[in-house]
């Protein structure tokens, strides 16, 4: 079988990247399909031509994460591989330098894993950006941290923040209070991430003044937003006529994300989603990226990702049959 060599000068790099037992180097030979035997600094690959020039790409990056005093674990050795699939290395190196915002308490707000820098990036190539993927892969709140940078950059003029009210059917009047009393629980998960990015004074002057904008779908029609970084949250609850509208809301110098969940639709019978529509007719469009996460990138309690996983699995219908059964 073919063999060929890949050298690691630093001893104690080497030992990281090898991991305990060679565990990492294990775990490779796995991903990649390939031979890995370790001899000191040196590691011989053997396996075909191409799984063997994959191999020394994925322990490249892996060297660069080690050197830059990075943890190894086996979520790094899977975005590695991910990463040399598919053409995505400048994005992994990425990850250990990115830093899109330091909150008010010190905290860096940063891409955790490969999909999320290829939406960091994403965003910051294309003027609209649609975010599609599962609970807790840090859609909105990226987005977010992204659009405050550029408000405090003055890179744009406000943040304007919306969202479908689709519990309330978007028809408030039947509400008790003020329109903010009304449409208040639907916005709160958004208030509640611009309180711990900038702080709840500085949200509130920058709401008097203009700046920060938050406010349910219904109330973008008819409007031009320019100079605007715009975040269109929980999108796959907005119908295919109020995406068109909210699209058609950009105006010069603006920028857009728009992020949802298809898996989490909650419109009525015969109702389009629009996120669903729209990030499929759209997609290649010059100026406009479709990234979609997945629960690899979810960065809450690990138990959500398998959570997430047995979700798809029964909703596929791999389950139908026991969950039959077993209530029957």
């Amino acid at each position: 079988m073919p063999q060929s060599q890949w050298v690691i000068q630093d001893n104690q790099a080497a030992t990281l990247l090898m991991g305990r037992g060679d565990e990492h180097l294990k775990a490779l030979e796995r991903a990649l399909h390939v031979k890995l035997t370790a001899r000191g600094n040196v590691i011989a690959i053997q396996g075909a031509g191409e799984a063997q020039d994959q191999a020394r790409r994925v322990l490249d990056l892996l060297a660069e994460w080690v050197y830059a005093g990075q943890p190894l674990g086996a979520n790094v050795l899977e975005f590695a591989v991910q990463a040399v699939s598919e053409g995505a290395e400048k994005q992994f190196l990425h990850l250990l330098t990115e830093n899109i915002y330091t909150t008010t308490s010190g905290r860096v707000v940063r891409p955790r894993t490969l999909g999320q820098q290829i939406y960091v990036d994403a965003v910051r190539e294309n003027t609209l950006v649609f975010g599609v993927g599962p609970a807790g892969t840090g859609k909105t709140y990226l987005a977010m941290a992204m659009a405050v940078f550029a408000l405090k950059a003055h890179e744009v003029e406000r943040i304007v923040l919306t969202r479908p009210a689709v519990e309330a059917g978007e028809k408030l009047g039947f509400l008790p209070g003020a329109l903010e009393d009304k449409v208040d629980p639907y916005l709160r998960p958004l208030y509640d991430a611009l309180y711990d990015l900038l702080g709840s004074e500085a949200v509130e002057k920058y709401r008097e003044r203009g700046n920060i904008e938050v406010a349910p779908l219904a109330y973008m029609r008819g409007r031009t937003l320019s100079r605007s970084f715009i975040i269109l949250d929980e999108a796959q609850n907005s119908t295919y006529e109020q995406m068109k509208m909210a699209l058609t809301r950009l105006g010069e110098g603006s920028k857009m994300v728009v992020t949802g969940d298809e898996t989490q639709v909650d419109l009525g019978k015969g109702q389009r989603s629009g996120l669903r529509v729209a990030s499929r007719i759209l997609d290649g469009v010059n100026g406009i990226g479709v990234v979609r996460l997945t629960e690899k990138d979810v960065v809450r309690h690990p138990l959500v990702a398998k959570i997430i996983q047995a979700y798809q699995r029964f909703e596929e219908g791999q389950g139908d049959t026991d969950y039959e059964e077993n209530s029957q």
